[in-house]
């Protein structure tokens, strides 16, 4: 069997925290965000040859990440459906997080899809906002705009201090 290259062992060590986190945030289960990022890095090691010479090697697994979440959401739904027509109830997943992380994840989650996404990616995962750019397709203007409208639904929702986001609600370059 032959080894792993040096790089892609450094991007898997460097990536895979920010990767659980981000899925975990955006998806609102600790669980599922840790298999979520071990299909994303399993993906990133089967095509590291290719996805190694990437601007934003980190930016694309985050984006596989987060579509991987949105199909699992996906499947989630019409399984929702199916058991809906059969009149059987799903069973709800029981939370045990301390009201402040549960109030946070509640009103990320309320967020539309977009600002979410691009809230997690540029905070959380701490992408560049040229990488959350790269990640979702889109202009960097864009990615401005979703974050600063996130933010001040999560400040009316009072749930963030004034000062938490300031310099990149703002920044303008």
């Amino acid at each position: 069997m032959e080894a792993a290259p040096a790089d892609l062992v450094a991007f898997c060590a460097r990536e895979w925290s920010r990767l659980v986190g981000t899925l975990t945030l955006y998806t609102g289960d600790r669980l599922l965000g840790e298999e979520l990022a071990q299909e994303t890095l399993a993906r990133v090691c089967r095509d590291w040859a290719r996805i190694g010479n990437l601007e934003s090697p980190g930016g694309w697994a985050h984006r596989v990440g987060v579509n991987l979440a949105n199909s699992h959401r996906r499947r989630q739904r019409s399984a929702r459906r199916a058991a809906s027509r059969m009149a059987q109830r799903p069973d709800a997943a029981a939370m045990t997080d301390l009201a402040a992380a549960v109030a946070i994840r509640g009103a990320v989650a309320k967020l539309p899809e977009r600002q979410r996404r691009a809230l997690v990616l540029r905070y959380y995962a701490d992408l560049s906002v040229r990488e959350v750019a790269d990640a979702m397709r889109v202009p960097e203007g864009t990615v401005k705009t979703l974050t600063r409208r996130a933010i001040e639904r999560l400040r009316a929702a009072d749930l963030l201090g004034d000062a938490e986001f300031e310099r990149e609600a703002t920044d303008v370059h």
